[in-house]
């Protein structure tokens, strides 16, 4: 089981936006330190709690500071970017750290219309994300009118996907990533093995499973790390702003409406959390159930110490870390 990390950049109460981008980093020497095999960092734009929105700038950061873990974006907002300066972007990436980077992308508008607008995107274009993978493949790999500088051997390629997606990503015979939301639902994986494609790159289907893992001495503990995400959440659908992480004892000390406190109890339910023996039987069954290669893991928490902890111990259920 390849165990993977992806960090959104959350921003936490107390602490600046640079902060957040800085603990990004050091997350990820960590996850080098003790195994992982990928980190990757996500786009959003206009978001008060997440500081990432330049996957390609932070992946270079993050990149330069490790050695051997693999590096990516999780993802790159393909509606948001022309193909040929994404391609210019990894293979720039390749280029200075060969053989360690991922590009994976998506295809999300942005969250508000605000945002949308800020980005010359509008709900109503016409979906152009299939033909945009194709282009973006052209220039990585050489073969478009226009060349892509630097020249490099083109990165590995990923696909965000949910729904008409799984189709494209198997049409474009690209390893694809499944979001945790997804999996509660039946088997998404299905439909895109049935209509998998074989490319040069990607003989097989290759499936990661992206939602967020909490490991900690018992499951009391493992849900209590976990509250600070579910809390955000909840309050992202009250407010309509989705906020920084806060610390559980602030939220503890919060007043719960029994809205609240349902919208909390759904996303833990989404969350594996627990003690390694049980996170590990639940991932195993998740596995066997999809045929998953790897296991993205998207948790946070505000207490960084215990996150770190958490990471380590999720390493570890994969053979990763002494």
């Amino acid at each position: 089981m390849l165990i993977s990390l992806l960090d959104r950049s959350r921003t936490r109460t107390g602490f600046d936006d640079a902060s957040a981008l800085r603990h990004t980093v050091e997350r990820a020497v960590h996850a080098e330190q003790i195994g992982m095999h990928r980190f990757w960092v996500a786009e959003h734009h206009g978001v008060p709690g997440i500081a990432s929105g330049a996957p390609a700038v932070l992946a270079a950061a993050v990149a330069s500071r490790t050695s051997r873990i693999r590096v990516g974006s999780g993802g790159v907002m393909l509606p948001n970017h022309q193909p040929l300066v994404v391609a210019e972007q990894f293979l720039m990436l390749e280029s200075l750290f060969p053989g360690r980077i991922d590009l994976g992308v998506g295809r999300s508008l942005g969250f508000t219309e605000p945002v949308r607008a800020a980005l010359r995107r509008d709900r109503e274009t016409p979906d152009s994300f299939e033909a945009d993978i194709a282009e973006l493949r052209s220039y990585l790999d050489g073969a478009a009118p226009v060349t892509a500088r630097p020249a490099a051997a083109p990165p590995a390629m990923f696909v965000l996907a949910t729904g008409s997606g799984l189709e494209v990503a198997a049409r474009a015979g690209l390893p694809v990533v499944l979001g945790g939301p997804v999996l509660q639902q039946d088997d998404p994986s299905a439909l895109y093995r049935k209509h998998f494609r074989p490319s040069t790159a990607n003989t097989e289907p290759r499936v990661i499973v992206s939602l967020d893992v909490m490991i900690a001495a018992d499951a009391a503990e493992a849900r209590r790390l976990a509250i600070p995400e579910a809390w955000a959440m909840a309050r992202s659908r009250r407010e309509g702003e989705f906020p920084a992480l806060e610390s559980v004892a602030d939220i503890e000390a919060s007043r719960w409406t029994p809205q609240t406190r349902d919208r909390i109890e759904a996303t833990l339910a989404s969350t594996i959390l627990g003690t390694a023996t049980q996170v590990r039987s639940r991932l195993e069954e998740l596995v066997e159930r999809t045929g998953a290669n790897e296991i993205m893991a998207s948790t946070s928490t505000y207490d960084r110490s215990e996150l770190f902890d958490a990471d380590a111990a999720l390493a570890q259920l994969a053979g990763a870390a002494g």
